[in-house]
């Protein structure tokens, strides 16, 4: 695999990747009775937990061995493209909750 450098399309992939993740976890918290602001606040908190987690802005370490996450996207069947650095998926939370309750522009 060839891994390529594009922050653009990494940052692209990276949204697309957290608007589904938001729909995701707020479809199951609607399926388990789940509503208004409380669905609004879970789904938010779920979501921002599970992109740090992949941002590797918070700690795993499980028996003194530590993992640190870095994202990369398969963007064709021979390329990985990533951004140089960690990803920063926790930034596009709140953007994407924005677009999916309506209050946002696609």
């Amino acid at each position: 695999m060839q891994l390529n450098l594009d922050p653009t399309l990494f940052e692209e992939q990276q949204f697309i990747l957290v608007r589904e993740l938001v729909q995701n976890i707020r479809v199951k918290l609607q399926e388990v009775g789940l509503s208004g602001e409380k669905l609004e606040e879970a789904t938010a908190s779920i979501a921002f937990s599970v992109a740090s987690t992949i941002d590797d802005t918070s700690a795993i370490e499980v028996d003194g061995k530590e993992v640190h996450p870095y994202l990369t996207f398969r963007t064709s069947d021979e390329a990985l493209t990533h951004c140089g650095e960690n990803s920063y998926t926790h930034e596009f939370v709140y953007e994407a909750l924005q677009i999916l309750s309506g209050k946002g522009d696609l």
